[in-house]
């Protein structure tokens, strides 16, 4: 099947690209990762003024409506520009919000998420992706596996964070969180599953948008660089590295958009594993072909290195989304 955008569509993402592209994400990024989140905020509030976050809000709250395709299309650009924060977090509490019998902290908190004037964190287990700048801090229970009766899901507003742990990604600083301590808001909320599929679509569209930068940086790099005398572009084992890695790319494409229209939990899972197995592969491709230079921090094709590594098991592992397919849509 063929998934094709709309003018509308195609527009939305080439502004955002265009805004990104004159953001320079890489410096904000390095700032990020040292704890600095002043003009990660002030990019935070462009994006959210470009009506990113407003696609998750429902519109009673100042919001667009839940509209996933337009969600997917705006987090492929901006994994493609590598944007830190809780990105994927907030459009999912934002959902977890909107689906809460008791409306009190979704008039609160959502017109503030539609906006850009604060952010979430959503934990569902021991880590709180960049706690110390989110405004809205969630955590959810994680359900008892085994014979036994599962334990209610319970969703609470966390406490103020700890100390940064050590993250394979620098620009993705993880906190300490535990589910039993904080303002009880639900149990059993009726919107976790919407809300976990929407993280996992999302986190692989940011996926995707990394792949996509990594393989932009890569052939642009391999017509620059010379061994033996010669542009190694042209060396055809180069070419069918880069070649797989396009294809690996473009198949995920319409797995991801096919997923944002079905929103069912076993095309989603789909879409995460394809997406993120292809940025993987896209990245180790990368890094080869850059050599040595490609393992420094200095040099800005870290920064998507990392992103897609750490992406890979963001909101379902690849065994646990291909678990989910082989069971017919039912979230790990």
């Amino acid at each position: 099947m063929r998934f094709l955008v709309d003018a509308e569509q195609r527009a939305f993402s080439a502004s955002l690209d265009a805004m990104l592209t004159a953001a320079d994400t890489p410096a904000v990024i390095r700032d990020w990762s040292r704890g600095d989140h002043a003009r990660g905020r002030a990019l935070w509030t462009r994006v959210a003024e470009a009506g990113v976050f407003a696609l998750a809000v429902p519109e009673a709250h100042e919001g667009l409506g839940l509209r996933p395709v337009e969600l997917t299309l705006a987090f492929v650009e901006l994994g493609r520009h590598a944007v830190p924060g809780p990105l994927v977090e907030t459009v999912a509490a934002a959902t977890l919000l909107a689906g809460l019998d008791d409306q009190g902290p979704a008039k609160r908190w959502l017109p503030a998420l539609a906006s850009g004037e604060a952010a979430a964190t959503l934990a569902r287990g021991p880590y709180a992706l960049d706690a110390d700048m989110a405004d809205l801090r969630l955590t959810l229970s994680p359900p008892v596996s085994g014979p036994a009766a599962v334990t209610p899901t319970e969703l609470r507003l966390a406490p103020p964070p700890g100390a940064p742990l050590p993250s394979l990604d620098p620009a993705r600083r993880l906190f300490p969180a535990d589910p039993r301590h904080g303002e009880l808001l639900a149990t059993d909320p009726g919107s976790l599953t919407p809300a976990l599929l929407l993280a996992r679509l999302t986190t692989a569209a940011q996926a995707l948008g990394v792949g996509l930068a990594l393989l932009d940086r890569t052939v642009s790099y391999v017509r620059q660089r010379t061994q033996f005398g010669t542009l190694i572009g042209s060396f055809q084992a180069v070419k069918h590295r880069l070649a797989d890695a396009e294809v690996a790319l473009e198949f995920a494409r319409p797995l991801l958009l096919g997923a944002a229209l079905t929103m069912a939990p076993e095309d989603v899972a789909a879409a995460k594993v394809t997406a993120c197995e292809a940025a993987y592969t896209t990245a180790r491709t990368a890094l080869q072909l850059h050599g040595a230079i490609g393992y420094t921090a200095e040099y800005d094709l870290s920064l998507w290195l990392t992103k897609a590594r750490a992406l890979r098991t963001a909101w379902g592992s690849p065994d646990e989304c291909r678990a989910a397919v082989l069971s017919g849509g039912r979230l790990c």
